[in-house]
C-alpha cells in the first residue's frame, strides 16, 4: 500500500489530507482578522450562504468573509443606535418617564428595540 503524504501544494494552494484520506484545501483566516461576530454578522452570513452563494464564496476564498461580518455588523449596531434615539425623541421616551413610572419606560423601550431591530434586518440585513 502506498503512503500518502499529508499535505501537497498544487497551484500555489496547500491541500492537508484527511482523516478519510481525501485533500482538503488548508484554508486559514489571515492574521489578525479573527473577529468576533454579533447577531446582525451572523444572518448576513446566513443570507450570503443561501441566496448569494458566488459573492460569499469570493470572500470565503479570499480570506475576507469575517472582516466583512464584524464591519457590517458594527455598521448594523450603529444604525440600530440611531434609530432607537429617534424613536424614543418622537415617542416621548426619556429619564423622566423611566423616574415617573419605570414599567411604562421598560415597555416602551421593548417595543422600540423590537422595532429598531426589525427595520435593521429589513432594509440593510436581507438585503
Amino acid at each position: 500500500m502506498e503512503k500518502l503524504e499529508k499535505v501537497i501544494v498544487e497551484n500555489g494552494i496547500a491541500y492537508v489530507l484527511g482523516k478519510d484520506d481525501i485533500y482538503y484545501p488548508d484554508l486559514q483566516l489571515p492574521k489578525g482578522t479573527n473577529y468576533n461576530i454579533g447577531k446582525f454578522g451572523h444572518m448576513r452570513c446566513e443570507y450570503l450562504k443561501e441566496f448569494r452563494h458566488e459573492y460569499y464564496m469570493d470572500l470565503l476564498l479570499s480570506g475576507k468573509l469575517n472582516e466583512y461580518l464584524h464591519e457590517f455588523d458594527e455598521e448594523c449596531h450603529e444604525m440600530l443606535d440611531r434609530i432607537v434615539e429617534q424613536m424614543k425623541e418622537k415617542q416621548g421616551v426619556a429619564e423622566k418617564l423611566k423616574a415617573e413610572n419605570q414599567m411604562l419606560w421598560v415597555g416602551r423601550m421593548n417595543n422600540i428595540m423590537t422595532c429598531a431591530e426589525e427595520i435593521v434586518v429589513r432594509e440593510v440585513v436581507y438585503v
